[in-house]
């Protein structure tokens, strides 16, 4: 319930006729550009890295990666990550920068091929140098020198789940929590220009998720002779999950699997888990506020709840009868009661209403009527969907955030006559909880003596 968004309207004395002016959630926007590089050993397609600080944050504690997947259309998506209002309360709740990259690809191709999206997914062929230098330009830049030596936490879909894994290798002590979306390294062995990660024994101390839609399971006949190669079985997002989950399972690390039983390659409501997943370990591991020494917390051993592979009861580690080193990794009982919904329905509950919209003031504009401006925060739970506004209880016009108006505000609209009441839906589909708190707000307005703001 941290970020601030403000809405606009307009009353005329013959209904809703437009729509105010817009602006972006508070906070400070970077941005750095790279062109493709020429050379062998460094990035060879564009990028654009957008950076987020939350307002008056004096030391950031960590940066949230937020990676997108292979393909032209992933490109497009990932320059609104920073923007999100949803990961920008889990950001702001840490004291953490929330990080969007764009890699400007030229096709849809899978290779390292020029323009392809390997070119960057694997982060051995230059992405990794390009990050980090971007850290250095955004530590300058942002007045925060500490972004060189803070730690990650890293989101990614599909190619971004390939490029966050390969991080972690690459950077294991800078690593708080990986969430893999449709994407491991060891789905993509089949290509023989990629090689497997060396995978370091301190990988195997951070927690990890990896998250397959059921509709991604490749379709095999279960009467023909089953000739693949190894390679072959953990090829694809769905078996390339599996096979990174069992392989740092087998080795004692903290690793889950959650297939989401609704979607295929998309990634649906998944974030309703990535999110508390991340909250829980950022709140294990970051170091105390204002301490020099950024080496990371272990995870607490004795809070882990365990769920057989496929299954979707999890219990408290100390209560699993099965082989703990094949069971499913559950950082807390609050992730593992949402991840125990979340592997049945694909969602997680939240019976919590999104916070009341704020700072409501009115201006007479003379004839034109009054201009209504408020502000509201993202429900930490669920984010914001839209504004809805009321009179007299019927509907008037609802305002929806769309994932292109990531960086816009979500204004609302009223009438001037009746009783009004702005509704803040939650981000989620089909999340209608009758749960409402009013607070009534004096405007100061020819037309109006009240109107109550409700949130549902």
């Amino acid at each position: 319930m941290n970020n601030t968004r403000f809405g606009t309207t307009l009353l005329l004395a013959i209904g809703v006729v437009g729509f105010g002016g817009t602006m972006r959630g508070a906070g400070q926007y970077l941005k750095i550009d790279y062109p493709a590089s020429t050379a062998s050993n460094e990035l060879r397609v564009a990028v654009t890295y957008t950076l987020w600080i939350p307002d008056g944050v004096k030391t950031l504690r960590g940066i949230i990666v937020h990676q997108h997947g292979a393909g032209t259309t992933a490109s497009i998506e990932g320059s609104t990550a920073a923007y999100d209002l949803h990961w920008q309360a889990l950001a702001k709740k840490w004291d953490c920068a929330l990080w969007g990259s764009s890699y400007h690809v030229q096709n849809e191709k899978i290779d390292i091929s020029p323009g392809a999206s390997e070119l960057w997914f694997d982060s051995r062929r230059g992405s990794e140098k390009t990050f980090l230098q971007g850290l250095t330009e955004f530590a300058a830049k942002s007045a925060h020198p500490e972004m060189d030596k803070i730690p990650w936490a890293l989101w990614g879909h599909s190619g971004g789940g390939i490029w966050s894994d390969v991080m972690t290798t690459l950077h294991p002590d800078r690593v708080i929590a990986v969430w893999m979306r449709s994407g491991s390294a060891l789905m993509f062995l089949s290509h023989p220009e990629f090689t497997r990660p060396d995978v370091p024994a301190a990988l195997y101390k951070i927690p990890m998720m990896t998250n397959p839609g059921v509709k991604e399971k490749p379709k095999l006949d279960p009467d023909a002779p089953d000739n693949r190669t190894e390679v072959e079985k953990m090829k694809g997002p769905w078996l390339g999950n599996i096979a990174t989950f069992k392989e740092y399972r087998a080795h004692g690390g903290l690793i889950g699997f959650a297939p989401d039983p609704r979607t295929g390659h998309e990634c649906g409501d998944s974030r309703y888990l990535a999110i508390p997943f991340l909250d829980a370990c950022l709140a294990a591991r970051l170091p105390d506020k204002g301490n020099k020494d950024q080496t990371l917390k272990p995870m607490d051993a004795s809070k882990a709840w365990l769920a057989p592979l496929f299954g979707d009861e999890a219990v408290p580690a100390a209560e699993f009868k099965g082989n703990a080193n094949e069971a499913v990794w559950l950082p807390n009982e609050s992730v593992a009661k949402a991840w125990m919904e979340y592997v049945k329905t694909g969602a997680t509950s939240d019976t919590t209403p999104p916070p009341v919209p704020f700072n409501v003031k009115s201006i007479s504009k003379t004839d034109q009527g009054t201009e209504i401006t408020w502000s509201a925060e993202a429900d930490f739970e669920s984010g914001i969907q839209q504004f809805i506004v009321l009179r007299d209880g019927r509907e008037l016009a609802p305002r929806h955030a769309r994932a292109a108006d990531a960086g816009d505000a979500l204004p609302g609209c009223f009438s001037e006559i009746g009783r009004e009441a702005l509704l803040c839906r939650r981000h989620r589909e089909q999340r209608w909880t009758e749960i409402r708190t009013l607070v009534a707000v004096t405007l100061v307005s020819t037309f109006l003596s009240r109107c109550n703001f409700g949130v549902w």
